[in-house]
């Protein structure tokens, strides 16, 4: 059972391509505030719904159900989707097998490669915005093994993504317990205000109950627990930006030795870590940046082109202009400060101008009034949700090892270059 041998094909000859619903960009026809999620490219990306499209009037080709698969077609050109019910917007379009000579699962699979995703990009037109059409697309090769071959393939493959799956629910579910006990201590005062009313705080023991106090007293944030302090932001944190060397300069970049990191390095992050960059920098390079490289835990913030990206640093590393960043060893921890940022991003985002994009400077950041606990309230807060980052990190290593492997085997099991036959896989391990 093996792909060695098999036929390659058009991949116009097997497959039917179904262009998505064009929305006048003036008119917003078949827009409404309820319906079927409008599926563009940037809510594919995010797993988020902003636009709704009245069923009604909708031809039936353009609604994809959860098993058909959704092909971007301009500016992120050659991407795949699957799992996605809506109505397809006209940036992309679907792919569907003809017959049951293609497995659909097979067909993801294939459309996923790195390899296709470079060619697809190659013959889309536009030198501005690339746009792939329909002709273009349907001239890709694709081999074709018997139907057996294709359902193993996809076995070993979605093996791993389901194993990559499981570790990020779980990190989901982690930093979800971690931005819950920030809202209860933070921002509700709930031990405080069990206290006031002669409780014991729930789901804390007697001598962490004993750190916070029983009474409130007024600030510029309203009523806060007594003793605690508000202050500007940047009174309790260090904040730092950074630069990019020449990129015509070879010297700035090689050897690349040092981590440079750019927003765009956490725009596809499936959890609030950084453990690697895409780019790195010389010696010579990190002599550019004034900031030199952060530390390992430093909070970085995208500051523009969007502001908001939130991520800790798991390794030393430099960071571009697109950056806020905040290092250890303020009055508030870089784990504090990213709930703190997740909380108050929209007054974040507030304090933001700019006329090609919005951007929020260091200036305008620094004076947000932030909201300094007891430095023993803090400890006790650092403490269990350090726990349960640590916990994070060693899953998004796991899970992206596991990718890893995941993206070497696909281009070989897909061009037959792996005997089937001669390799096992153990779902459960």
């Amino acid at each position: 059972m093996s792909s060695e041998l098999a036929q390659i094909y058009d991949i116009g000859e097997l497959v039917d391509v179904t262009q998505g619903l064009a929305i006048n960009s003036k008119t917003k026809h078949l827009l409404s505030d309820e319906g079927l999620p409008l599926l563009r490219i940037t809510d594919l990306f995010s797993g988020s719904y902003s636009q709704f499209v009245a069923q009604e009037g909708v031809p039936k080709q353009c609604i994809a159900n959860s098993e058909e698969l959704i092909y971007t077609r301009t500016g992120q050109v050659g991407f795949v989707f699957t799992n996605k019910v809506g109505v397809v917007h006209n940036n992309c379009f679907k792919v569907t097998p003809k017959d049951d000579r293609l497995s659909r699962r097979y067909l993801y699979w294939y459309l996923r490669q790195e390899s296709v995703r470079s060619y697809v990009n190659t013959v889309a037109s536009g030198s501005v915005q690339k746009d792939l059409n329909h002709s273009a697309f349907k001239t890709l090769k694709i081999p074709l093994p018997d139907l057996e071959a294709q359902r193993k393939i996809d076995s070993i493959l979605s093996s791993l993504d389901d194993r990559i799956s499981l570790l990020r629910a779980t990190n989901t579910t982690l930093e979800a317990i971690a931005q819950a006990l920030f809202k209860s201590w933070f921002v509700d005062f709930d031990p405080v205000h069990a206290k006031m009313q002669g409780r014991a705080p729930e789901g804390m023991d007697e001598a962490t109950a004993a750190l916070f106090p029983d009474s409130f007293e007024e600030s510029e944030l309203g009523a806060v627990p007594k003793g605690w302090h508000v202050m500007p932001v940047g009174d309790a944190v260090e904040t730092v930006g950074g630069a990019t060397p020449d990129t015509k300069t070879p010297e700035y970049w090689e050897p690349a030795e040092h981590h440079w990191t750019t927003p765009k390095d956490l725009s596809g992050i499936a959890s609030p870590v950084l453990l690697g960059t895409e780019r790195k920098l010389s010696d010579a390079g990190l002599k550019k940046i004034s900031s030199g490289l952060l530390p390992v835990g430093s909070l970085l913030m995208s500051s523009r082109a969007p502001i908001g990206y939130l991520a800790l640093t798991k390794v030393p590393m430099a960071i571009n202009q697109g950056y806020i960043a905040i290092p250890p060893g303020g009055k508030l921890s870089p784990l504090y400060m990213l709930f703190w940022c997740q909380t108050n991003m929209d007054n974040i985002k507030g304090r933001a101008n700019g006329s090609t994009f919005m951007e929020i400077s260091k200036k305008a950041f620094r004076p947000i009034p932030v909201l300094v606990p007891s430095l023993a309230v803090l400890d006790a807060f650092e403490a269990v949700t350090a726990h349960l980052f640590g916990r994070l990190v060693e899953n998004e290593k796991q899970a992206q090892s596991l990718a890893s492997i995941r993206d070497v085997l696909l281009p070989r099991l897909i061009s037959g270059q792996l005997q089937l036959d001669s390799m096992e896989f153990d779902d459960a391990s």
